[in-house]
């Protein structure tokens, strides 16, 4: 018994492996007990037991092995890893359970396996059983087989695939042992309950004796569904809903929807095996099918028949095959063949399917054309055909073809061809026969209906009643409208003699499917526009055109039944109900018109209506009017009226006010009445005529456009149009083009005949009257929006200075979208208008381009182009493709009739000669344009040869054909590329080149489809395997495209896909998955507009290798380039190597022993190349559980390029104390070697983390004590960790925190706090969070406490990814088993509460109730009040280091702010995600819509007023807001104050003004009083949100709403800014407003002060002086980091903003020049890195050239100064600033940035000894230098025409600046008028500068001053100021001179109270004040003086009066009044010494 006792105190899971069977035995029932007690599935008790449970099932012990099964059953069932081993477990159930004698045992292993397939593991377990199959043990497979089976029989063939299965039952059959037999009977009952009748051609081959037997089985089969009984995890829902049907007493009829979907038709077919056939065929087979005796022709025929009734074949190429079977179908004599061949085309559709479709293009039409044979065989055989090729492809694809053939003279070919069409519908669903194909086959069915011959009609009958039946009445009936009723009665009862494929659903119900269906596809459809015009037309909203005249491209004339509705006016269309007989009215003879007027109209008007006096006839037209008016829509004679109106006079009519008249008069009838081209046709004529009439023009316009209203516009237009150019006045002609222009913008482009305006347009473009050319051009710029860049193809033969306008034209309209028509819908429409709209917006996208008119090219195709295309010699070759290439070139557009081209061509892309290559390439380029949508049906046979080309090893050709391959996808989308297998098939191919670039298209075109064919899922494997690629770009383009694929398949699909692969691959693959998963994009929207900027959200350090992707995403639906990221990666990585292995090779020559030199090696650029490596996957990931011994490799060879060679090998030495030695000799180095330890860094820090798993406690101290000082070190220097090296090394620092011995612990803690100083808290923070999961409890306790400092330190913006999600997390550790675990996570979140207050239980969500009140009760022990400040804590923690506070203050900010070179993602969310946090979610809601507004908000920028500043110096009142009683809320203030003031602030953005002015009033109250004011910590941003979203608000509601009391308005103007005043007083909170939120408000406060209807309210001007005060608050006291860049990104927007005023980029400009300022004091407290990064971005997005091309310079003197100060104040140091541009060497920053710093350098020696002489020499070189230039300059300015005043203005700067400068020779060669005209303007300004002491600007900021460079009124600088280098000098280096200049007047001892409150704001210029005249500083002197005596007198507090505004201030504000003097004197001995 002492041995029992022994194994009695082990844990269970040791039992469990106990030698002794009865240890085991133990164990395995405790086992079972503690699984059954276990509830949390995830709990990591089981993660224990994974690996045992193997051992459990293959107990050698019987007795033991069934408690074992016991105990693995209960595991499967309830642990959530049981997963991961399925595959062991049912192995070991299969091999050793299985076979044992007991039943129970047996019983028990099936029930494993059923348990696995429940937890979703259905493939791996069916795997094992199938493996089982061939088992040598007949038990096994008997035991094998009834598993498979009640697996099918319980969860059904959906879950089970039956295809396996299926494939080995036959062999069962055959077994010798008997019960094999009866168990694979038994199993083929089972399947065959599931399938049917699939299950019969699977086994026809078996024992007939068998056969019967199962055949009788089968009958007695249950006829019901069968259904699923037992479900996945996954399909809980569809459980509950059969459970319930159970109780229900199993209601069938309540399951009916659910037992279609159950049960999948299985089709036989997939089951099949497929057969190769082509090897088969007979050698001579080409040979014998073109013999001259027909019995040989049979023998080769038969041979094919024979193996194409293999029901499924393997893909090949049977192109050939199919040429062959065509050309016998199509030329041969004999009948007989022809039927033969007919019949093997039937075979070759029917076992290749899908896959045939290709060919199906080239038969059709040779089939359809033999329907002229009598003989019934022959007929039968090629209807078989043909029905199974239809089977293959589409109607759209070969619809081309069958209309081809609809008006051939033979009555037996069109009876066939109605009978296929007929057929072929029922195969049809409402969805696949949408309106645009019904169409043109119901207008040619029409025409059989009427034809002579009977057969022809009753098959016309046939086919339009399937239309009919399928597509419903609705779809049909507009194109039935000219029908008489007893062919429509005839056509209605064929519809209900017809049985459709799909159900059998009658036309009613496919009726009231309609409309909708057909629009949610239209993306899927491959509607003759392909998907881009698809979209496109989704894109334009509103209801679109009704006219969808017959072709598109025929005369609209024909058109009349199309536009006619049906009679019935059901649904939408039925607004032309009463129409419908009035379209054709006939003409009216005179009397009868005159009898109907009469009728109606007062008889005096009749009379007076040819009176001789004009007077009398104006009376009449007035009466006539009224009349009109008041008359009802039925009773108008429309012709009548209008033909009385055309009466003599008429359209002659010589008194203007009665023409007025009169056309307004048409214009009403057209209206108001059913109006009829014929009605129409009496008026246009005379309308044409007014058109260009001054007066009367706009009425004539009217009535046209609500003629075109009546009548649709593109009769309309066509009738105009010819009417107009058939006259000769030019007025006219330009007229009607300029009103055609804004017809088609108001009804759209449907239905019009751009042939017919194109000939038009071209005799306007060569017209001599310049009107009606610019018309002409106008119109086309119009056309262009909707036909896109095709149109130009018209005009490419017009005279080149026509074509330059014409292109600059459409440069205009580039990028604009058509806008949304706004008429023609009609205004009588019936309800549902909705459905009708749908509908008609299918349309016009495939119309558009269907109207360019094609050319039929198939007869250039001759035999003998093709003959020589495929010629011997290439010169032949390339003489053929040349043709072609002319032959498309001549046609511009063509049909898609092309004959024998494309096999041609397609020969050609092998061929041997790279160029003809490339020469195809482009002609298939060329086709694609050229056919447009239609090259559609050529994908499969042209376009996939093409991707083949991809595989090419010549790099050109690649890029050739993946130009050809986009050309030809966006014209036909990428569904016709993605379905069936081809695209797989390629991927197959182990070519590198091909896989790369294809896997590189798939990842650009993905992302951007909504939809794609299930096919794209035949790719994955072939993914899968280039993931494992052993070319390192096909690895890196296969992660790239992961997401992509799992966009559109799912993460499941994608999962189950890898069950095929090695268990090791899989592995891999899974981790890639998972990985993609997380940076899965979301399916892209309904196209809506893209928005330019990138995703927001930087991907965690983990996923970087596939989250280039995340950048990518948001440019690509803009520009599908990749990252340049990316595409540098690959192309530099091979360089790198090659310097790395240099650098190499010294070193280790003279180093072998020397330990004198640097140990580490600076390599440039060797870091960077190292992370791109990782990234691409070249390198292994630094990422495992134990380091294997590769990764050691790896991490020798990565240093032995940069590390000292002595050191590398005592750092890589078996011996523990050379380690010791190795970091003794790193820490004494760290000091001296800086730069190296930062270049090594990331290599340092993946040495260390090796270290972390040696078992030696002395260099596990070493290496703490060493980082230590490595962090101290970088943080000093203010680095920033990387994400690699943080990802590398952090997650092994927090393996230490869980060590035994505390001293290690506690280093660990101090580490990760000093980390927080060089790598942000917030991405720290996921690190830790995934610490906490560890099993180690030291480890998560350590870890957790971890994470409350940092949430104490930081607040809570530092817990990601939210703070809900963290702090769950946080809390299912207060039911850990351990007790440190328990309290450590206690504490955290008290540490959360106290900052965060009662939020926290709210964010933590459901807790247990143990839980909750342990956690309640430490809340209460801990009872501290919510402090509302964390960031003052972070503040006030000794540790971090004085120069750190600017970034401690940056991580505070949370991950919106981290240096993640993310930065610019975050931008254009508008706010940053931060604000999420705090923010309730219905106030987020509104947010997001506002934000959307964003766009419109710029576009409304009113036109600008002068003001008059005069009284800009008078005192500053700010509006007091009315302060109401606070409200009670807000004195409890700790009861709940976050929840309060977030319901406060929402109210801030209510639409309601008394609303929104009491929440300011709140908030004003509360941040006026000290105490509370803090409470507001955290929802600054929150609060400025809604203030900017009120004033949007004001600004685009309020300010329009006429009924509003202007006074509300102030009222409200005045609290907003008036509270933000306040806020921005208190710097702590103003410090907290984030740059997004920034960016909006400076957005939001610059569009007020530029609003004009503000200033013409009568507090307007005091409104705009406090925004003024409100800017400068904003600009000091804010974040300085965070509103410079929000600066820098708001001129950036401006910028681009074509709408945005240029007034508006100049206030963000001043308000930067005024940051600039500020810089000297600010600097250190700015985070450079982001700002130079901002810059990198500005200079990127507008490179030196594109700035320069502003209209004003300030930009980039903007630009300059900045940096120039920024150089200035950092010196050389700055360059170190640069870390976060990613390629810096390819910046411009960094160019401009070393450029200046060495000017500076040159510059500093001599400026110090002589400023002023240096600045005149400087000067005078400038001038004399650029004299001549300059005036040449300004004279050329006075000359032009547009540009006189600036010139003039600048004339006269120059001369003020340059007195002596010498004008007369310019002067003396001008006539004398101009001399006159100069000097007069010349006084002219003068008198008005001296007049004004200084110009005012015309928006209330500044008052700019004379002294400035820039005069407002001009906009123009007086002259670039030079200096040596020829660079502009930004006024930094004025201001430089100046701040010498007052020392050496002493001018900075001046006492503090001399000093006049304002004078430091007013009236500095803004840009150098040397440059201009220094007489100017005068007028300034004066101005201080007057402002100092103005304001001594005022007693107010300098905080608020910073009346003037932005952009004035000095640099050094010590300018005391006392010492004007002195200054006056300075400036004049300066003066006399430029002289």
């Amino acid at each position: 018994m002492g041995d029992d006792s022994e194994w009695m105190k082990l844990p269970i899971d040791q039992k469990c492996e106990h030698k002794l069977w009865k240890a085991r035995l133990n164990g395995y029932e405790e086992a079972l007990k503690l699984f059954q007690k276990i509830d949390d599935e995830k709990s990591p008790e089981w993660s224990k037991y994974l690996g045992l449970i193997k051992k459990f099932v293959t107990d050698s012990n019987a007795v033991a092995q069934l408690k074992g099964l016991e105990a693995a059953l209960a595991y499967v069932e309830n642990a959530h890893v049981a997963g991961k081993t399925t595959g062991e477990v049912a192995s070991g159930v299969v091999n050793k359970v299985f076979n044992q004698p007991k039943a129970r045992a047996k019983e028990l292993g099936e029930d494993i396996c059923l348990m696995y397939i429940e937890i979703e593991k259905g493939e791996a377990v069916q795997e094992e059983l199938l493996k089982g199959l061939d088992n040598k043990n007949p038990k096994i497979i008997v035991a094998c087989i009834e598993t498979l089976r009640k697996a099918l029989s319980e969860f059904g063939s959906k879950i089970i695939s039956l295809k396996p299965i299926i494939k080995v039952l036959p062999k069962l059959f055959e077994s010798r042992e008997k019960a094999v037999r009866d168990e694979a009977k038994l199993l083929a009952v089972e399947i065959y309950r599931w399938i049917r009748d699939a299950l019969r051609p699977p086994l026809q081959n078996i024992n007939s004796v068998q056969l019967k037997e199962l055949e009788e089985e089968w009958i007695k089969v249950s006829s019901a569904a069968p259904k699923q009984t037992r479900f996945l995890r996954s399909q809980q829902e569809l459980k509950a809903k059969f459970e319930q049907q159970q109780g229900l007493g199993g209601d069938a009829d309540g399951g009916d929807d659910d037992e279609e979907e159950a049960v999948p038709q299985v089709d036989a077919y997939e089951l099949l095996e497929a057969v190769e056939i082509l090897s088969k065929l007979p050698k001579d087979f080409y040979e014998k099918i073109e013999a001259k005796k027909w019995q040989e022709r049979k023998e080769a025929l038969e041979a094919v028949e024979l193996l194409v009734k293999n029901p499924k074949l393997e893909s090949g190429d049977y192109a050939d095959l199919v040429k062959a079977l065509k050309k016998v179908v199509g030329k041969d004599t004999n009948v007989m063949l022809v039927a033969l061949a007919a019949k093997c085309l039937a075979g070759l559709a029917t076992g290749l399917r899908k896959k045939f479709g290709q060919y199906a293009g080239h038969v059709v039409p040779t089939i359809l054309e033999k329907f002229k044979e009598k003989k019934p065989q022959v007929v039968q055989a090629l209807q078989e055909a043909i029905d199974a090729i239809f089977l293959t492809t589409t109607l759209q694809n070969i619809s081309e073809d069958i209309l081809a053939v609809m008006d051939n003279k033979n009555p037996t070919i069109k009876q066939q061809t109605s009978l296929f069409i007929a057929r072929s519908f029922r195969h049809c669903t409402p969805s696949t026969l949408p309106k645009s194909l019904l169409k043109p086959f119901c207008a040619a069915l029409l025409k059989h209906i009427n034809d002579s011959a009977p057969e022809v009609r009753d098959a016309g009958f046939e086919a339009l009643g399937t239309a009919l039946k399928v597509a419903g009445e609705k779809a049909v009936n507009p194109f039935l409208a000219d029908v008489d009723k007893l062919k429509l009665d005839r056509i209605k009862e064929c519809a209900e003699k017809v049985e459709l494929v799909y159900g059998k659903k009658a036309g009613g119900a496919a009726e009231k499917k309609e409309g909708k269906p057909i629009t949610g596809k239209t993306t899927a459809l491959p509607g003759p526009a392909g998907d881009k015009e698809t979209k496109d037309a989704a894109t334009k909203p509103g209801p679109l055109k009704k006219a969808s005249a017959a072709k598109p491209g025929g005369p609209p004339k024909k058109g009349k039944p199309a536009a006619a509705a049906g009679t019935g006016g059901a649904g939408p269309k039925g607004k032309k109900g009463p129409e419908t007989k009035e379209i054709f009215e006939s003409e009216l003879s005179i009397e009868v018109c005159e009898e109907k007027a009469a009728a109606v109209l007062p008889a005096s008007c009749i009379q007076q209506l040819d009176s001789g006096n004009w007077k009398e006839r104006l009376a009449c037209m007035e009466e006539f009017q009224k009349a009109v008016e008041l008359m009802e829509r039925s009773e108008m004679p429309c012709q009548a009226l209008v033909r009385m109106l055309a009466k003599k006079p008429g359209w002659k009519e010589t008194n203007f006010q009665v023409m007025q008249m009169k056309l307004h008069i048409v214009a009403l009838i057209a209206q108001k009445g059913n109006f009829s081209k014929t009605s129409a046709q009496v008026v246009l004529d005379g309308l044409v005529d007014k058109v260009g009439d001054v007066k009367c023009g706009t009425n004539a316009k009217e009535a046209m456009t609500a003629i075109a209203e009546a009548c649709q516009l593109p009769w309309t237009a066509e009738q105009v149009v010819a009417t107009a150019f058939s006259q000769k006045n030019p007025k006219n002609q330009s007229e009607t083009l300029n009103w055609l222009s804004n017809a088609i913008k108001e009804f759209g482009f449907s239905g019009l005949n751009v042939k017919a305006f194109i000939s038009n347009v071209k005799t306007a473009l060569a017209a001599t009257n310049p009107a009606v050319r610019t018309s002409a051009i106008t119109l086309l710029g119009v056309m262009y929006l909707y036909v896109g860049p095709s149109l130009r193809m018209f005009f490419e033969d017009e005279k080149p200075a026509l074509l330059s306008q014409i292109d600059a034209e459409f440069e205009k309209m580039q990028g604009q979208t058509a806008p949304a028509p706004t008429r023609g819908i009609s205004r009588h429409s019936v309800g549902g208008g909705d459905d009708g709209e749908e509908e008609e917006q299918e349309e016009v996208g495939n119309d558009v381009v269907d109207l360019l008119p094609r050319t039929d090219i198939g007869d250039k195709i001759t035999a003998e182009l093709v003959s020589k295309i495929g010629d011997k010699n290439w010169k032949i070759r390339k003489e053929g493709l040349d043709e072609v290439t002319s032959i498309i070139n001549e046609a511009k557009f063509i049909q898609p009739n092309i004959g024998e081209l494309p096999a041609a061509l397609k020969g050609r892309l092998n061929d041997s000669n790279k160029i003809l290559v490339q020469q195809t390439l482009s002609i298939l380029q060329q086709l694609a344009t050229a056919m447009g949508p239609n090259i559609k049906q050529y994908v499969k046979n042209l376009g996939i040869p093409v991707i083949t080309v991809l595989g090419d090893s010549k790099n050109n050709v690649r890029a050739a054909a993946l130009a050809t391959v986009n050309a030809w996808a966006e014209q036909t989308g990428m569904k016709e590329w993605l379905e069936g297998e081809d695209l797989s098939e390629e991927l197959k191919k182990e070519n590198p080149f091909l896989r790369q670039e294809l896997l590189g298209w798939l990842a650009e075109k993905l992302p951007a489809l909504r939809s794609v064919p299930s096919d794209l899922l035949l790719c994955v494997p072939h993914l899968y395997s280039c993931l494992e690629d052993r070319n390192g770009d096909v690895r890196k383009k296969a992660q790239d495209a992961l997401p992509f694929f799992m966009m559109h398949l799912g993460f499941e699909k994608m999962a189950k896909a890898t069950g095929k692969l090695k268990p090791t691959s899989k592995d891999q693959v899974l981790a890639m998955l998972e990985k993609a998963k997380a940076n899965m994009p979301a399916k892209p929207a309904p196209p809506a507009k893209a928005s330019s900027r990138g995703v927001g959200g930087a991907a965690p350090a983990k996923f970087q290798p596939a989250s280039a992707f995340a950048d990518d995403l948001g440019s690509n639906t803009m520009e599908s380039k990749p990252d340049l990221k990316k595409a540098k990666a690959g192309g530099l990585s091979s360089k790198t190597k090659v310097q790395g292995k240099k650098v190499l090779s010294k070193p280790s020559l003279k180093e072998d022993d020397d330990k004198s030199g640097p140990i580490f090696i600076i390599v440039p650029n060797g870091k960077e190349q190292r992370m791109r490596e990782e990234k691409a996957l070249k390198v292994l990931k630094w990422n495992f559980t134990t380091p294997r011994d590769e990764y050691i490799e790896q991490l020798k060879t990565q240093m032995s390029t940069c590390v000292a060679k002595w050191l590398q090998d005592e750092m890589f030495h078996a011996d523990f104390q050379h380690h010791n030695k190795a970091l003794s000799v790193m820490i004494e180095h760290l000091e001296s070697e800086k730069d190296g330890v930062i270049s090594c860094l990331d290599l340092i820090l993946k040495w260390l983390t090796l270290r972390f798993f040696d078992t030696n406690t002395s260099v596990l101290m070493k290496a703490l004590e060493y980082l230590k000082l490595l962090f101290n070190l970088l943080s000093q220097e203010e680095y920033h960790l990387t994400e690699n090296e943080a990802s590398s090394f952090i997650p092994y620092l927090i393996l230490k925190v869980g060590e035994p011995k505390d001293v290690i612990r506690k280093d660990v803690r101090a580490i990760l706090n000093r980390m927080c100083l060089i790598y942000p808290a917030s991405k720290m923070f996921p690190f830790i969070m995934e610490g906490t999961k560890s099993k180690n409890s030291k480890q998560r306790a350590e870890c957790l406490e971890e994470l409350g400092c940092l949430v104490e330190s930081y607040g809570m913006n530092v817990c990601q990814p939210t703070p809900g999600k963290a702090l769950k997390e946080m809390a299912t550790h207060i039911g850990d088993r351990d007790n440190t675990v328990r309290n450590a996570a206690l504490n955290t979140i008290v540490t959360v509460y106290n900052v965060h207050g009662d939020q926290v239980f709210k964010l933590i969500g459901n807790l247990s109730e143990k839980d909750m009140s342990m956690l309640e009760e430490r809340i209460k022990r801990s009872a501290k009040r919510p402090s509302s400040a964390p960031v003052r804590q972070a503040e006030e923690k000794p540790q971090r280091a004085q120069n750190m506070s600017a970034n401690a203050s940056m991580m505070r900010k949370g991950q919106a702010e981290d240096m993640s070179s993310k930065l610019n993602q975050n931008r254009n969310m508008g706010s940053h995600p931060e604000t999420t946090h705090t923010v309730p979610r219905e106030f987020q809601l509104d947010l997001d819509e506002i934000e959307n507004d964003n766009g419109t908000v710029r576009c409304e920028m009113p036109a600008l007023v002068q003001h008059k500043l005069d009284d800009i110096f008078e005192p500053v009142l700010i509006p007091e807001p009315k302060i109401r009683a606070v409200s009670p809320h807000f004195d409890d203030m700790h009861s709940n104050t976050a929840s309060t003031i977030n319901f406060v602030i929402s109210q801030v953005a209510s639409g309601d003004i008394n609303t929104s002015i009491q929440a300011l009033t709140q908030i004003d109250e509360v941040l006026k009083q000290e105490d509370k004011a803090e409470a507001m910590s955290g929802h600054i941003d929150q609060f400025l949100i809604a203030t900017f979203m009120q004033l949007r608000l004001i600004y685009n509601t309020h300010m329009a709403d006429e009924k509003l009391d202007k006074d509300e308005i102030v009222r409200l103007y005045s609290c907003i800014i008036g509270s933000m005043i306040t806020l921005f007083q208190i710097e702590s909170l103003a410090r907290e407003a984030s740059t997004g939120v920034l960016k909006d408000l400076m957005h939001g406060l610059i569009t007020l002060m530029l609003d004009s209807r503000v200033e013409d309210l009568e507090e307007g001007e005091q409104v705009i002086r406090s925004v003024n005060l409100l800017v400068v608050k904003v600009l000091e006291k804010s974040d300085q980091t965070n509103i410079l860049s929000a600066l820098l990104v708001l001129l950036q927007d401006s910028l681009l903003a074509t709408a945005s005023s240029p007034k508006f980029s100049e206030l963000v400009m001043k308000c930067l020049w005024r940051m600039v300022r500020l810089l000297p004091e600010t600097i250190n407290s700015i985070n450079l890195d982001r700002i130079l990064l901002d810059i990198h971005i500005f200079m990127k997005v507008f490179p030196k050239e594109k700035l320069k091309q502003c209209k004003s310079e300030f930009p980039i003197r903007t630009l300059k100064t900045l940096l120039h100060t920024l150089c200035k104040l950092k010196g050389p140091k700055i360059l170190d600033h640069l870390t976060m541009i990613d390629n810096k060497n390819e910046s411009e920053l960094e160019a401009h940035l070393c450029r200046l710093m060495k000017h500076a350098m040159e510059q500093t020696g001599k400026a110090d000894k002589d400023t002023e002489k240096g600045a005149s020499r400087i000067e005078e070189k400038a001038s004399k230098a650029k004299v001549n230039d300059i005036l040449a300059e300004i004279f050329k300015k006075i000359g032009s025409k547009e540009n006189t005043k600036e010139g003039l203005a600048e004339l006269y700067e120059y001369k003020k600046k340059y007195s002596d400068a010498d004008i007369e020779p310019f002067l003396k060669n001008s006539s004398q008028f101009f001399q006159s005209y100069v000097e007069r303007g010349l006084r002219l300004i003068e008198t008005e500068r001296e007049g004004k002491g200084r110009i005012a600007t015309s928006t209330g900021i500044s008052p700019q001053m004379e002294g400035t460079c820039v005069p407002a009124s001009t906009h123009t600088v007086s002259s670039s100021i030079g200096n040596t280098n020829g660079e502009e000098v930004g006024p930094s280096v004025y201001l430089e001179r100046l701040k010498i200049l007052r020392q050496r007047c002493g001018l900075d001892n001046a006492k503090q109270e001399d000093r006049p409150p304002l004078t430091s704001l007013l009236s500095k210029p803004t840009l150098p004040t040397v440059a201009s005249s220094t007489d100017m500083l005068h007028s300034k002197l004066s101005q201080l003086r007057e402002s100092r005596e103005q304001y001594q007198h005022l007693d107010l507090d300098s905080n608020q009066t910073h009346s003037s505004g932005i952009g004035t201030t000095l640099a050094s504000p010590s300018s005391a009044a006392a010492n004007i003097d002195d200054l006056k004197k300075r400036l004049e001995r300066i003066k006399s010494s430029r002289k």
